[in-house]
């Protein structure tokens, strides 16, 4: 018996260490004495019954599959009643802090666009400062004047003469100097740069400028203007030393107009500001030095006070402008049924020298400005990503459509005015006074007659 005893633990050893399942029966033999049957799965054989484990393993197996079955319906219910019960668990007191959280997110977020705008001005500032830079190592000049004490040493003078005057120009001159002289085709406008903000509502759209041919101390061309265009009885013009000035809000003067200003097409040319009297035709010249009035016209035939402004309104019936070739007015007439006519102005007396009738029609277009004796159009005044869309050359008198990209950056850009002497743009776009850097194309001979 013992020793049947020590045939049955070696057995269960051996199923252990081959990781097996073994049955074990017992039964009395004809003599009484207990008989001990073992059943083991065959590690050699797979036809071997019960490899599979017997019935025991396959109980436990369906009774494992379908504990997992429960498990798994169990945590999808409690996912799903745990989604149910976040929705119903928020609270109106809870949904009032989230907006709350939402009304501050809203604030940090004006105040980083704030701090964006002061920055962006501090940089135009910095900029403006006049930087006096070393010449690089290896420069053109420097490669020049090695080349002068050289020659000067062995007396090779002329031959040294012939090396500098085969240089190109274009080493020694800066892309953006070379850029700055001469007329040509618009090619690109930069990114707008912020002057400054407005501080009431009556900023929400303006004139502001500097002039381009400041003759009459004491203002010169580093002189800005501004002028406040919301109200029914525009008349102040404040003047402020220079950009930096300006940004502060510190004004020198504050002039009062003897006739009320209509709208944002007033601009600055040799020591005049140049306006639309309001609800009327007429145009004034306003002195800066002597501070009255020099001389006035009404513009023949053009509409006003609303008949024929520009896409955002704000009575922009006439549109005076300055570039190189001097004094225009943008505006139309009944005749013209609404297309923008364009004039040139003698800069003294207004008097109309020469007029040219367009195809482009005022009331589609946002804005309008003057480069080299070419009208060009803003095509919207409220969109992001917009484009110059038309020009018009008043050499040849003929027009074409174009596409330079045009930024708005503030949504409502209300006044667009070119400087010729910074080849600079100036606008007003909502509350925001900006600046636009100006690309010209190849220069060209021809111009207005």
């Amino acid at each position: 018996m013992w020793l049947l005893v020590a045939m049955c633990l070696t057995c269960l050893m051996l199923c252990s260490q081959g990781q097996d399942r073994a049955s074990l029966q017992r039964s009395s033999d004809n003599d009484g004495r207990c008989q001990y049957t073992f059943t083991v799965d065959s590690p050699a054989e797979a036809s071997c019954p019960g490899v599979h484990g017997g019935p025991e393993l396959e109980g436990i197996r369906s009774r494992l599959t379908l504990l997992e079955a429960l498990v798994s319906r169990l945590v999808g219910g409690e996912r799903a009643e745990a989604e149910g019960g976040l929705q119903e668990s928020c609270s109106p007191g809870e949904k009032n802090q989230l907006l709350q959280d939402k009304e501050q997110l809203d604030r940090q977020v004006q105040e980083l666009q704030r701090r964006v705008d002061e920055m962006s001005l501090e940089a135009e500032t910095l900029r403006q400062r006049p930087c006096h830079q070393p010449q690089a190592p290896g420069g053109p000049l420097q490669e020049l004047n090695q080349r002068t004490d050289s020659a000067s040493d062995n007396g090779s003078y002329q031959e040294m003469k012939a090396e500098v005057t085969e240089v190109p120009a274009s080493r020694l001159i800066p892309e953006s100097a070379q850029n700055f002289t001469g007329c040509g085709d618009l090619v690109s406008v930069g990114e707008p740069v912020l002057h400054r903000k407005a501080d009431g509502i009556t900023g929400k759209y303006g004139v502001w400028l500097q002039d381009p041919e400041a003759l009459v101390p004491p203002y010169t061309n580093k002189t800005v203007w501004r002028i406040d265009t919301v109200g029914k009885d525009v008349r102040q013009l404040f003047a402020y030393e220079d950009k930096e000035q300006f940004a502060r809000g510190f004004p020198m003067k504050v002039l009062v107009l003897p006739e009320p200003v209509e709208s944002t097409g007033a601009t600055l040319y040799r020591g005049s500001f140049y306006y639309q009297r309001r609800r009327s035709r007429t145009l004034l010249r306003y002195d800066l030095a002597s501070e009255s009035l020099a001389a006035r016209l009404d513009l023949p035939h053009a509409g006003f006070h609303g008949q024929h402004p520009y896409s955002w309104g704000g009575y922009t019936d006439i549109d005076l402008a300055v570039d190189e070739q001097g004094l225009w007015a943008i505006y139309s007439t009944s005749k013209a049924k609404g297309a923008i006519v364009l004039s040139r102005l003698d800069p003294d007396s207004l008097e109309v020298r020469k007029t040219w009738e367009t195809n482009i029609r005022k009331n589609t277009v946002a804005n309008a400005f003057m480069v080299c004796g070419r009208l060009y159009t803003v095509a919207s005044y409220t969109a992001l990503n917009t484009t110059i869309n038309h020009v018009f050359d008043t050499a040849t008198g003929e027009g074409r459509a174009i596409a330079v990209p045009f930024r708005n950056r503030y949504r409502y850009n209300s006044m667009v005015d070119y400087n010729h002497a910074q080849r600079k743009l100036y606008a007003w776009d909502n509350f925001h006074m900006i600046t636009y850097d100006v690309r010209l194309g190849r220069a060209s001979s021809t111009s207005a007659v």
